[in-house]
Formats: C-alpha cells, sequence, structure tokens
C-alpha cells in the first residue's frame, strides 16, 4: 500500500521536496536552486515552465527514482510555492508571459494609485481588510490590461504560483484562500469567496480558479502530469497554500496566538487568529483551515540583504564559509554596533512601512567601523524591522501568545538572540526546520487521511529557546526609537533619491 508523502515548495531562490512517513520521519530530500529575474527596476519575474515546473519535475525525478522510491509509492502530494504570484493563461493552459512575484515586485504603483481614486481607500479595505501595497495581486492583473493589451485579449485563466503547479499536474483551477486573500479587491475578507464589487475595474470573475482550504483535496494526478514527474496516475493532491502558510504549519503554528516568524530571503511573518482582525498596515487573509484567519506581514529585504552584504565584501574562496567569516566577526561587536544603525529597505519595504520607494541607510558610520560592524548592524537593523511588525500586531490588539522561528535563518542562534533582545520576545526554534515542504508533506497525509490536522503537535518537536538578553534589551530599547526617526525624518529624501536612480523601483 502506498504510504509516503510528497511535499514540494517551489521558493523565490530555490526549491525542496522532501518524502515522509506518516510518522513525521524524512525519509529523502532534494534541492534545486533557481534564480530571479529583474527585467527591469521593480519588477521581479519567473518562468512557469521553466522554473516552477521544471523544479518539481527535477525534484520528483530525484525522490522517485527508485533508490529507493517511485511514485507508486507515494499516498498523496501537496504543493507551495511563492505568492501572491500573478500568472496568465491562455485557453491552452499555456503561460503568456512570466510570472510576476509577489511583494518585491512594485510595477502596479500606479494601478494602485488609480483604483485608490476610482474605488476608495476605504471602501477596498472594508472589503478586503487591508489596503493595496505592492503585495496586492489585484493590482498587477490591471497592470497587465493596461500595459500588454496583446497578452490580455488571450487571457482565459489567472492563476499563481502554486495553483499553476495543480493545475500542470491534475488539470483543475484551483487556488487556496490564503493566497487568494492578497488579489483584493476581487475577494470578500469576512465571507472568503470572490466578489463581484470592484471586479469590472481588473477582470471578470469566471477567469479566476475556485476558493478552497489548503487541507482540501485539489484532484487527482492526471496522465500528463503523472507522464512527467513520474507520480502515480490518480495520485490524490492537495490544496496547499503560499511557502510561509506551509511553513507555518511544518513546525506547529495552528493555535490562534502563535506567531512563525520565518527568516528566509525576506522575512514573512504569520500570526494565526480566530477571527480577522482588519490593519491597514498588515495583511488580513484567509488561514489554512476553514475559520481561521491569519494576520500576516512581511519585510522585502532581509536574508538576501546579508546575503548581498557576503557577496559585496566576501571574496569566493572554496574553502571558507563567508557567513562563517562573519558571523565570528559579529561576535567581537558589542551590540548596537558603536553607533551605526540600518535601515534594511534595500528593495523598498513591505509591512508596516508599506513604502516601495524607501531605501537601505547605513548610519552613524565612522573610519574606525569594521565589515564586523556593518555585518551586526545590518543584523540588527532587521532585527528592528521584526519589532517594529510585532508592535504593529500588538497596537492592534491582535495577541501573539507564542513565537516559533522558521527558516534558513534560525542557523544562526546570533542573530536569533539579536532578534529576541531586539524585540524582546522569546522565541522557540523546531527541531526539524526543513520549511514548507515538511508543511506539504503533512497537508498530504491529512488530505490521503491518515492523520487528522490535530496531530501535527505529535510531528513537532522543539529543540531550543532563544531568550533576549538583559543588557542588549536595554541598548536595543534605546535604539529601536531612533530607527524609526531614522526611517521618518529621511523619508523624503529616500524618494527623491529614488526619483534619481537608474536602480528606482516603479
Amino acid at each position: 500500500m502506498s504510504e509516503l508523502l510528497l511535499g514540494i515548495d517551489v521558493g523565490t531562490y530555490s526549491s525542496k521536496g522532501v518524502l515522509v512517513n506518516s510518522g513525521g520521519k524524512v525519509l529523502k530530500a532534494f534541492v534545486v536552486e533557481h534564480g530571479m529575474d529583474i527585467p527591469r527596476a521593480g519588477w521581479a519575474e519567473q518562468d512557469a515552465d521553466k522554473v516552477w515546473w521544471a523544479d518539481v519535475i527535477s525534484i520528483c525525478q530525484d525522490l522517485l527514482d527508485g533508490s529507493p522510491y517511485t511514485g507508486e509509492d507515494v499516498a498523496s502530494v501537496c504543493l507551495s510555492a511563492i505568492g501572491p504570484c500573478v500568472l496568465p493563461l491562455d485557453s491552452a493552459g499555456k503561460p503568456l508571459r512570466p510570472g510576476i512575484l509577489y511583494g518585491v515586485d512594485t510595477r502596479a504603483k500606479h494601478e494602485i494609485e488609480y483604483l485608490n481614486q476610482k474605488i476608495g481607500t476605504g471602501p477596498i479595505f472594508d472589503l478586503s481588510g487591508m489596503s493595496l501595497s505592492s503585495q496586492a495581486a489585484g493590482p498587477k492583473i490591471l497592470w497587465i490590461k493596461n500595459n500588454e493589451p496583446e497578452i490580455w485579449k488571450n487571457i482565459e485563466l489567472i492563476t499563481t504560483a502554486s495553483s499553476y503547479l495543480i493545475y500542470k499536474l491534475t488539470g483543475e483551477k484551483v487556488i487556496d484562500r490564503h493566497t487568494a486573500s492578497h488579489f483584493m479587491p476581487l475577494i470578500d475578507i469576512q465571507k472568503l469567496e470572490w466578489s463581484n464589487l470592484y471586479s469590472h475595474e481588473i477582470i471578470d470573475l469566471d477567469k479566476l480558479p475556485r476558493l478552497a482550504w489548503s487541507d482540501e483535496l485539489a484532484g487527482y494526478i492526471c496522465r500528463k502530469g503523472a507522464e512527467e514527474t513520474g507520480l502515480k496516475p490518480g495520485t490524490p493532491v492537495a490544496v496547499g497554500s503560499v511557502d510561509a502558510l506551509s511553513e507555518g504549519i511544518s513546525v506547529g503554528a495552528t493555535q490562534p496566538g502563535d506567531l512563525m516568524i520565518m527568516y528566509g530571503s525576506t522575512t514573512f511573518f504569520i500570526l494565526v487568529l480566530d477571527k480577522p482582525v482588519p490593519d491597514d498596515k498588515m495583511w488580513t487573509v484567509a488561514g489554512a483551515y476553514e475559520h481561521q484567519y491569519n494576520l500576516a506581514a512581511g519585510m522585502a529585504t532581509t536574508g538576501s540583504l546579508t546575503r548581498w552584504f557576503r557577496d559585496l565584501i566576501i571574496y569566493e574562496d572554496p574553502d571558507i564559509s563567508g557567513y562563517d567569516v562573519l558571523f565570528n566577526e559579529i561576535r567581537k561587536v558589542s551590540a548596537g554596533s558603536d553607533g551605526l544603525l540600518v535601515l534594511p529597505y534595500f528593495s523598498g519595504e513591505r509591512t508596516p512601512v508599506n513604502d516601495p520607494q524607501a531605501r537601505g541607510v547605513v548610519a552613524g558610520l565612522t573610519l574606525s567601523h569594521s565589515r564586523g560592524h556593518v555585518f551586526r548592524a545590518i543584523l540588527e537593523g532587521v532585527a528592528f524591522g521584526i519589532r517594529h511588525n510585532i508592535d504593529a500586531f500588538a497596537d492592534n490588539g491582535a495577541e501573539v501568545k507564542r513565537v516559533i522561528a522558521v527558516g534558513g535563518g534560525t542557523k544562526s542562534t546570533d542573530w536569533l538572540r539579536i532578534v529576541s533582545s531586539a524585540a524582546d520576545i522569546v522565541q522557540i526554534v523546531p527541531e526539524i526546520t526543513i520549511g514548507a515542504s515538511y508543511g506539504d508533506a503533512f497537508l498530504a497525509c491529512c488530505v490521503a487521511g491518515l492523520l487528522k490536522k490535530e496531530d501535527i503537535h505529535n510531528w513537532v518537536k522543539y529543540k531550543e529557546t532563544i531568550m533576549p538578553a538583559d543588557k542588549e534589551k536595554e541598548i536595543y530599547s534605546n535604539l529601536f526609537p531612533l530607527y524609526l526617526e531614522l526611517y521618518q525624518k529621511n523619508k523624503d529624501i529616500l524618494h527623491r533619491l529614488a526619483s534619481l536612480s537608474n536602480n528606482s523601483i516603479q
């Protein structure tokens, strides 16, 4: 009897697949790296077939190559992916253009302004539970309508990354409600159904996929999907979600009051709620399961900022890890980085600033500062951004009861300690931090009927608790108001610099 669960997550810079048994044991894993296209400043795209679908095929071929498992051993499948992305398909199900990525793509600035003026910010917020930002899919659909008429006239369906992969596997046109929550102003956040209230400004609702919950059955592996992946025809496929939500599931952030902080290329937050708590600075979205909501948030440049700095100042040496060098150096630098302060807005900023024209700042530099000082200040700047988001949750009355840290950034206990001290939070770190693909495997297990959603707590074990350090907490408490003031007092200058730069985000 088939009893293995296949979870696949397609991320911004890499995709990961895992084969897991019903007890949560990872039997095999495989990672594929890929790039992100920046056709012009402010745009971020990926080819749906050459990146998203090719990664799924590559992962399946590796995990199911007969050593020792094949597609016959897989009881169920679930996929997650970056989102919300916008990918238009023609009547044959072929992508008409590369996928437009989530909030890191800020091309639809003028469409956001148009919709806010035409409909009104208040009515949009009342319907969607959040304000339009670079994370919103609706303005990006309108951008295609305004700028690519030849593509527009051939659109049969608008999908996102995860829904396109489901379509390739099963032929079904479905999107999870969490991802769809970002398709404002096309969805009613209270009813969690598509809304035709303002759709005439953007697109006909019949060109959108049907809505479902993440743990529901999307469909079954079709013949063509089986031929390309090696999976068995008829294998059930779960609806899944965006990577961040699946990652939250993977570490047990499933109860009201649980906050997952995902340390990746960007930092993403998901706070589980039992009712919507609309906030014009954050994202009020559906949860993974029926009757659940999330208050979500996201910073634009975090892990990608540390990677940028590493690549900028560390020469390639196959025998030395650039990160090891940098983290060794920050241990020699005291909290506060001897008067350095960084705004980590190197790709604009998402929540709670919501300013695509924001820019990165390194303030307080002197000739006595080393690269260790600058790197620590970057980590501290990200930590202050995390605190800014958590404070925004509290200001809106959304209670955080437990914080679970996940993602690649959790490999550095030093960084986690900086965040805990700067944000004054206790973070728990799971034993298994494989990521979203592990949460996908759990959802696959539920669709296969092998487990119920409450059983996630039997899967997840925690290995470490990161506490704030009193001395560092006091230093960071004094620096945080300066962090907020640095942006507010320099916002106009940053915007003017952005408009002058060749790298200006449009």
